[in-house]
Protein backbone atom coordinates (compact mmCIF):
# COMPACT_ATOMS: atom_id res chain seq x y z
CA UNK A 1 0.00 0.00 0.00
CA UNK A 2 1.32 3.62 -0.96
CA UNK A 3 2.37 5.07 2.94
CA UNK A 4 0.12 8.07 1.43
CA UNK A 5 -2.80 6.13 1.82
CA UNK A 6 -1.89 4.21 5.55
CA UNK A 7 -1.50 5.17 9.38
CA UNK A 8 2.16 5.82 10.23
CA UNK A 9 3.99 2.35 10.77
CA UNK A 10 0.51 0.74 9.31
CA UNK A 11 2.08 -3.23 8.83
CA UNK A 12 0.87 -3.20 4.88
CA UNK A 13 2.63 0.21 3.98
CA UNK A 14 5.41 0.45 1.22
CA UNK A 15 6.79 -0.95 -1.65
CA UNK A 16 9.94 -3.20 -0.06
CA UNK A 17 9.06 -5.95 0.20
CA UNK A 18 7.15 -5.80 -3.03
CA UNK A 19 10.86 -5.03 -4.55
CA UNK A 20 12.61 -7.82 -2.65
CA UNK A 21 10.39 -10.50 -3.96
CA UNK A 22 11.03 -9.18 -7.53
CA UNK A 23 14.11 -8.78 -6.64
CA UNK A 24 15.03 -12.30 -5.87
CA UNK A 25 12.79 -13.18 -8.80
CA UNK A 26 14.94 -11.75 -11.05
CA UNK A 27 18.18 -12.66 -9.85
CA UNK A 28 16.84 -16.56 -10.30
CA UNK A 29 16.15 -15.51 -14.14
CA UNK A 30 20.28 -14.59 -14.58
CA UNK A 31 19.01 -10.79 -14.75
CA UNK A 32 21.04 -8.14 -13.70
CA UNK A 33 19.09 -6.47 -10.59
CA UNK A 34 20.10 -3.02 -8.87
CA UNK A 35 17.85 -0.47 -6.68
CA UNK A 36 17.52 3.18 -7.25
CA UNK A 37 16.38 4.39 -4.25
CA UNK A 38 13.30 7.28 -4.44
CA UNK A 39 12.56 8.06 -0.45
CA UNK A 40 13.41 6.69 2.67
CA UNK A 41 12.35 2.72 2.41
CA UNK A 42 11.51 3.19 -1.20
CA UNK A 43 12.94 2.40 -4.30
CA UNK A 44 12.65 1.45 -7.19
CA UNK A 45 13.88 -1.93 -8.87
CA UNK A 46 16.18 -2.28 -12.23
CA UNK A 47 15.90 -5.74 -13.73
CA UNK A 48 17.93 -5.93 -16.50
CA UNK A 49 18.62 -7.78 -19.68
CA UNK A 50 21.27 -7.39 -21.89
CA UNK A 51 22.14 -7.99 -25.82
CA UNK A 52 23.72 -10.27 -27.43
CA UNK A 53 26.04 -7.77 -28.71
CA UNK A 54 26.77 -4.92 -28.50
CA UNK A 55 23.58 -2.33 -26.74
CA UNK A 56 22.08 0.07 -29.93
CA UNK A 57 18.95 0.87 -27.87
CA UNK A 58 17.35 0.15 -24.66
CA UNK A 59 13.31 -0.78 -24.33
CA UNK A 60 11.85 0.07 -20.58
CA UNK A 61 8.72 -2.19 -18.34
CA UNK A 62 7.49 0.03 -16.31
CA UNK A 63 4.73 -1.22 -13.92
CA UNK A 64 4.92 0.15 -10.84
CA UNK A 65 4.69 -1.65 -7.78
CA UNK A 66 2.84 0.77 -5.13
CA UNK A 67 -1.54 0.22 -4.75
CA UNK A 68 -4.11 2.53 -3.35
CA UNK A 69 -4.87 1.43 0.36
CA UNK A 70 -7.51 -1.09 1.33
CA UNK A 71 -8.70 -3.46 3.74
CA UNK A 72 -6.49 -6.29 5.45
CA UNK A 73 -7.91 -9.15 4.24
CA UNK A 74 -7.86 -7.24 0.29
CA UNK A 75 -4.16 -7.96 0.58
CA UNK A 76 -4.32 -11.77 0.71
CA UNK A 77 -4.85 -13.02 -2.98
CA UNK A 78 -7.75 -15.58 -3.70
CA UNK A 79 -8.33 -17.05 -6.94
CA UNK A 80 -11.85 -18.36 -7.78
CA UNK A 81 -13.86 -18.72 -10.89
CA UNK A 82 -10.66 -17.81 -13.38
CA UNK A 83 -10.31 -14.75 -11.41
CA UNK A 84 -7.37 -13.39 -8.92
CA UNK A 85 -8.53 -11.57 -6.53
CA UNK A 86 -6.78 -8.53 -4.21
CA UNK A 87 -5.77 -5.29 -3.82
CA UNK A 88 -3.71 -4.71 -6.64
CA UNK A 89 -4.61 -7.94 -8.77
CA UNK A 90 -5.39 -5.50 -11.41
CA UNK A 91 -3.49 -2.24 -10.83
CA UNK A 92 -1.13 -3.11 -11.47
CA UNK A 93 0.58 -6.12 -9.91
CA UNK A 94 -0.93 -8.12 -13.04
CA UNK A 95 1.21 -5.77 -15.61
CA UNK A 96 3.76 -6.42 -13.52
CA UNK A 97 3.86 -9.59 -13.14
CA UNK A 98 3.57 -10.42 -16.78
CA UNK A 99 6.15 -8.66 -17.72
CA UNK A 100 8.75 -9.92 -15.32
CA UNK A 101 7.73 -13.24 -16.16
CA UNK A 102 8.31 -12.17 -20.14
CA UNK A 103 11.40 -11.07 -19.52
CA UNK A 104 12.78 -13.68 -17.17
CA UNK A 105 11.08 -16.51 -20.25
CA UNK A 106 13.18 -14.76 -22.63
CA UNK A 107 16.54 -14.69 -20.71
CA UNK A 108 16.46 -18.44 -19.79
CA UNK A 109 14.93 -19.59 -23.10
CA UNK A 110 16.14 -16.99 -25.67
CA UNK A 111 15.84 -15.90 -28.20
CA UNK A 112 18.11 -12.94 -26.70
CA UNK A 113 17.83 -9.55 -28.69
CA UNK A 114 21.17 -9.01 -30.09
CA UNK A 115 21.25 -4.64 -30.12
CA UNK A 116 18.59 -4.29 -27.27
CA UNK A 117 18.91 -3.61 -23.72
CA UNK A 118 15.42 -4.67 -22.04
CA UNK A 119 15.21 -2.75 -18.17
CA UNK A 120 11.85 -3.89 -16.08
CA UNK A 121 12.07 -0.88 -13.91
CA UNK A 122 9.27 -1.34 -11.41
CA UNK A 123 8.38 1.91 -9.74
CA UNK A 124 7.32 3.27 -6.68
CA UNK A 125 4.83 5.78 -5.71
CA UNK A 126 2.63 6.15 -9.31
CA UNK A 127 -0.85 6.23 -7.32
CA UNK A 128 0.35 9.88 -5.33
CA UNK A 129 2.90 11.35 -6.65
CA UNK A 130 4.73 9.73 -9.26
CA UNK A 131 8.06 9.60 -7.11
CA UNK A 132 9.17 6.50 -9.25
CA UNK A 133 8.87 7.72 -12.60
CA UNK A 134 9.76 10.96 -12.08
CA UNK A 135 13.28 10.00 -10.32
CA UNK A 136 14.03 7.74 -12.84
CA UNK A 137 13.26 10.59 -15.96
CA UNK A 138 15.27 12.84 -13.58
CA UNK A 139 18.66 10.63 -13.05
CA UNK A 140 18.75 10.33 -17.11
CA UNK A 141 17.13 7.23 -17.74
CA UNK A 142 16.24 7.32 -21.53
CA UNK A 143 14.42 4.76 -23.92
CA UNK A 144 13.31 3.67 -27.25
CA UNK A 145 10.12 2.97 -26.01
CA UNK A 146 8.90 2.65 -22.59
CA UNK A 147 5.53 0.04 -22.46
CA UNK A 148 4.05 1.36 -18.79
CA UNK A 149 2.04 -1.48 -17.10
CA UNK A 150 -1.29 -0.27 -16.32
CA UNK A 151 -4.83 -2.24 -16.79
CA UNK A 152 -5.87 -1.43 -20.82
CA UNK A 153 -7.61 -4.71 -21.83
CA UNK A 154 -4.70 -5.73 -23.60
CA UNK A 155 -4.78 -3.11 -26.15
CA UNK A 156 -1.81 -0.64 -26.41
CA UNK A 157 -2.45 2.66 -25.37
CA UNK A 158 -0.71 5.64 -27.31
CA UNK A 159 -2.77 8.67 -25.63
CA UNK A 160 -3.58 9.17 -21.86
CA UNK A 161 -5.49 12.48 -20.42
CA UNK A 162 -3.47 14.96 -18.18
CA UNK A 163 -4.58 15.54 -14.68
CA UNK A 164 -4.92 18.72 -12.73
CA UNK A 165 -5.87 19.04 -9.54
CA UNK A 166 -7.17 22.39 -8.30
CA UNK A 167 -8.23 24.56 -5.22
CA UNK A 168 -11.37 27.55 -5.13
CA UNK A 169 -12.08 29.27 -2.46
CA UNK A 170 -14.95 31.97 -1.61
CA UNK A 171 -15.12 34.38 0.96
CA UNK A 172 -17.58 36.31 2.74
CA UNK A 173 -18.24 37.83 5.69
CA UNK A 174 -19.25 35.73 9.17
CA UNK A 175 -22.81 36.82 10.89
CA UNK A 176 -24.69 35.52 13.63
CA UNK A 177 -27.50 32.26 12.30
CA UNK A 178 -30.40 34.62 13.03
CA UNK A 179 -29.27 37.44 11.07
CA UNK A 180 -28.00 35.83 7.97
CA UNK A 181 -28.65 38.86 5.98
CA UNK A 182 -25.83 40.76 7.76
CA UNK A 183 -23.53 38.39 6.45
CA UNK A 184 -21.77 36.97 3.01
CA UNK A 185 -22.56 33.18 2.68
CA UNK A 186 -19.09 31.70 1.32
CA UNK A 187 -20.86 28.55 0.87
CA UNK A 188 -24.19 30.58 -1.37
CA UNK A 189 -21.24 31.62 -3.41
CA UNK A 190 -19.49 28.51 -3.95
CA UNK A 191 -22.71 27.04 -5.11
CA UNK A 192 -23.10 29.16 -7.76
CA UNK A 193 -19.77 28.40 -8.97
CA UNK A 194 -20.39 24.77 -9.13
CA UNK A 195 -23.28 24.97 -11.00
CA UNK A 196 -21.62 27.05 -13.71
CA UNK A 197 -18.57 24.63 -14.21
CA UNK A 198 -20.63 21.74 -13.80
CA UNK A 199 -22.68 23.18 -16.44
CA UNK A 200 -21.81 25.97 -18.80
CA UNK A 201 -18.04 25.23 -18.20
CA UNK A 202 -18.59 21.57 -18.44
CA UNK A 203 -20.61 22.16 -22.15
CA UNK A 204 -18.07 24.03 -23.39
CA UNK A 205 -15.59 21.38 -22.73
CA UNK A 206 -17.65 18.89 -24.17
CA UNK A 207 -17.55 21.04 -27.50
CA UNK A 208 -13.46 20.62 -28.16
CA UNK A 209 -12.95 16.56 -28.83
CA UNK A 210 -9.77 14.07 -29.24
CA UNK A 211 -9.92 11.43 -31.86
CA UNK A 212 -8.83 9.73 -29.23
CA UNK A 213 -9.76 10.74 -25.77
CA UNK A 214 -12.75 12.46 -26.35
CA UNK A 215 -13.10 15.74 -25.05
CA UNK A 216 -11.93 16.92 -21.37
CA UNK A 217 -13.68 17.02 -18.71
CA UNK A 218 -14.47 18.84 -14.99
CA UNK A 219 -15.51 17.68 -12.09
CA UNK A 220 -15.92 18.62 -8.46
CA UNK A 221 -14.74 16.42 -6.07
CA UNK A 222 -14.62 18.02 -2.13
CA UNK A 223 -16.71 21.01 -0.88
CA UNK A 224 -15.97 22.26 2.53
CA UNK A 225 -17.48 25.25 4.05
CA UNK A 226 -18.46 26.78 7.39
CA UNK A 227 -18.14 25.77 11.08
CA UNK A 228 -21.46 25.59 12.40
CA UNK A 229 -25.26 25.80 11.96
CA UNK A 230 -25.60 29.03 13.27
CA UNK A 231 -22.90 31.00 11.70
CA UNK A 232 -23.00 32.38 8.11
CA UNK A 233 -19.96 30.79 6.69
CA UNK A 234 -17.09 33.19 5.47
CA UNK A 235 -14.82 31.16 3.55
CA UNK A 236 -15.88 27.87 1.27
CA UNK A 237 -13.39 25.93 -0.47
CA UNK A 238 -13.70 23.01 -3.20
CA UNK A 239 -11.31 20.72 -4.99
CA UNK A 240 -12.00 20.05 -8.93
CA UNK A 241 -10.45 17.53 -11.33
CA UNK A 242 -9.55 18.49 -14.65
CA UNK A 243 -8.75 15.82 -17.03
CA UNK A 244 -6.80 17.54 -20.10
CA UNK A 245 -5.87 16.83 -23.58
CA UNK A 246 -2.85 17.11 -25.62
CA UNK A 247 -2.04 20.39 -25.86
CA UNK A 248 -3.48 21.80 -22.89
CA UNK A 249 -1.64 23.02 -20.14
CA UNK A 250 -2.22 24.30 -16.74
CA UNK A 251 -1.80 28.15 -17.45
CA UNK A 252 -4.46 27.76 -20.12
CA UNK A 253 -6.51 25.98 -17.90
CA UNK A 254 -6.59 28.53 -15.08
CA UNK A 255 -6.74 31.45 -17.72
CA UNK A 256 -9.91 30.47 -18.91
CA UNK A 257 -11.58 29.25 -15.75
CA UNK A 258 -10.34 32.94 -14.43
CA UNK A 259 -12.46 34.31 -17.40
CA UNK A 260 -15.32 32.51 -16.84
CA UNK A 261 -15.66 33.56 -13.19
CA UNK A 262 -14.90 37.08 -13.95
CA UNK A 263 -17.41 37.35 -16.64
CA UNK A 264 -20.14 35.62 -14.16
CA UNK A 265 -19.06 37.82 -11.29
CA UNK A 266 -18.00 35.37 -8.98
CA UNK A 267 -15.19 35.88 -7.00
CA UNK A 268 -13.67 33.27 -6.45
CA UNK A 269 -9.77 31.96 -5.88
CA UNK A 270 -7.80 29.29 -8.28
CA UNK A 271 -4.86 27.62 -7.42
CA UNK A 272 -3.46 24.52 -8.24
CA UNK A 273 -3.09 22.09 -5.74
CA UNK A 274 -0.54 18.96 -7.51
CA UNK A 275 3.07 19.15 -5.86
CA UNK A 276 4.04 18.23 -9.82
CA UNK A 277 2.73 18.48 -13.12
CA UNK A 278 0.44 15.16 -14.46
CA UNK A 279 0.34 16.15 -18.75
CA UNK A 280 -1.50 14.16 -20.88
CA UNK A 281 0.32 11.75 -23.14
CA UNK A 282 0.36 11.09 -26.75
CA UNK A 283 3.03 8.85 -28.28
CA UNK A 284 3.22 8.67 -32.55
CA UNK A 285 1.96 4.89 -33.42
CA UNK A 286 4.00 4.57 -36.44
CA UNK A 287 7.01 4.39 -34.56
CA UNK A 288 8.83 1.39 -35.24
CA UNK A 289 8.59 -0.11 -31.72
CA UNK A 290 5.41 0.93 -31.27
CA UNK A 291 4.40 -0.71 -34.28
CA UNK A 292 5.85 -4.16 -33.18
CA UNK A 293 4.03 -4.25 -29.71
CA UNK A 294 0.61 -3.35 -31.46
CA UNK A 295 1.28 -6.50 -33.95
CA UNK A 296 2.26 -8.60 -30.64
CA UNK A 297 -0.87 -8.02 -29.39
CA UNK A 298 -3.04 -8.18 -33.01
CA UNK A 299 -4.41 -4.46 -33.09
CA UNK A 300 -4.48 -2.59 -35.78
CA UNK A 301 -5.31 0.78 -34.27
CA UNK A 302 -4.09 2.50 -31.26
CA UNK A 303 -6.76 3.28 -28.79
CA UNK A 304 -6.21 6.11 -25.48
CA UNK A 305 -7.63 5.65 -21.97
CA UNK A 306 -8.97 8.83 -19.66
CA UNK A 307 -7.09 7.73 -16.52
CA UNK A 308 -3.18 9.09 -16.26
CA UNK A 309 -0.50 7.28 -15.44
CA UNK A 310 3.80 7.54 -15.33
CA UNK A 311 3.89 7.06 -19.54
CA UNK A 312 3.40 10.86 -19.52
CA UNK A 313 5.85 11.62 -16.56
CA UNK A 314 8.03 9.18 -18.77
CA UNK A 315 7.18 10.81 -22.23
CA UNK A 316 7.67 14.32 -20.83
CA UNK A 317 11.66 13.23 -20.23
CA UNK A 318 12.58 11.94 -23.86
CA UNK A 319 11.46 8.59 -23.43
CA UNK A 320 8.00 7.84 -26.04
CA UNK A 321 6.07 5.63 -24.03
CA UNK A 322 2.52 3.32 -24.35
CA UNK A 323 0.72 1.76 -22.08
CA UNK A 324 -0.19 -1.68 -21.97
CA UNK A 325 -1.41 -4.55 -19.81
CA UNK A 326 -4.01 -6.89 -18.52
CA UNK A 327 -7.40 -5.93 -16.78
CA UNK A 328 -9.91 -2.74 -16.75
CA UNK A 329 -9.41 -0.19 -15.06
CA UNK A 330 -13.23 -0.71 -14.40
CA UNK A 331 -11.76 -3.28 -12.03
CA UNK A 332 -8.77 -0.95 -10.37
CA UNK A 333 -9.12 0.61 -6.29
CA UNK A 334 -12.45 -1.69 -6.15
CA UNK A 335 -13.44 -3.04 -2.97
CA UNK A 336 -13.38 -6.72 -5.34
CA UNK A 337 -10.75 -5.63 -7.79
CA UNK A 338 -9.78 -8.45 -9.88
CA UNK A 339 -7.92 -9.57 -12.90
CA UNK A 340 -8.63 -13.22 -15.06
CA UNK A 341 -5.93 -15.78 -15.18
CA UNK A 342 -6.18 -15.96 -18.97
CA UNK A 343 -5.71 -12.46 -19.25
CA UNK A 344 -2.56 -12.90 -17.52
CA UNK A 345 -1.15 -16.00 -19.88
CA UNK A 346 -2.26 -13.81 -22.81
CA UNK A 347 -0.32 -10.54 -21.24
CA UNK A 348 2.73 -12.81 -20.80
CA UNK A 349 3.04 -14.19 -24.35
CA UNK A 350 2.30 -10.56 -26.18
CA UNK A 351 4.79 -9.62 -24.34
CA UNK A 352 7.47 -12.31 -24.99
CA UNK A 353 6.58 -12.24 -28.05
CA UNK A 354 7.64 -8.67 -28.78
CA UNK A 355 10.77 -9.01 -26.72
CA UNK A 356 11.69 -11.82 -29.32
CA UNK A 357 11.11 -9.27 -32.18
CA UNK A 358 13.53 -7.03 -30.83
CA UNK A 359 16.79 -6.23 -32.93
Amino acid sequence: MNPAFAPPQHPTAGEGRVVEYLASVARRAGLEVEQQVVLPGRANLLARLAPGGRVRQRLLLAPHTDTVGGEAGQFTPVEKGGRLYGRGACDTKGSLAAMLVALAQVAQAGPRPQATEIVLAALVDEENEQAGSRALAAAGWRAALAVVGEPTRLQVVTAHKGSLWLHLETRGRAAHGARPELGINAVHRMARVVELLLTTYARSLRARRHPLLGSATISVGSLHGGTQPNIVPDRCVATLDRRTLPGETLTGVCRDLRRLLRRHRLPAILTDSKTAACLPLETQPRLPLVRALMAAAGQAKPVGVHFFCDASVLAQAGTPSVVFGPGDIAQAHTATEWVSVAALDRATGVLARFLRSLP
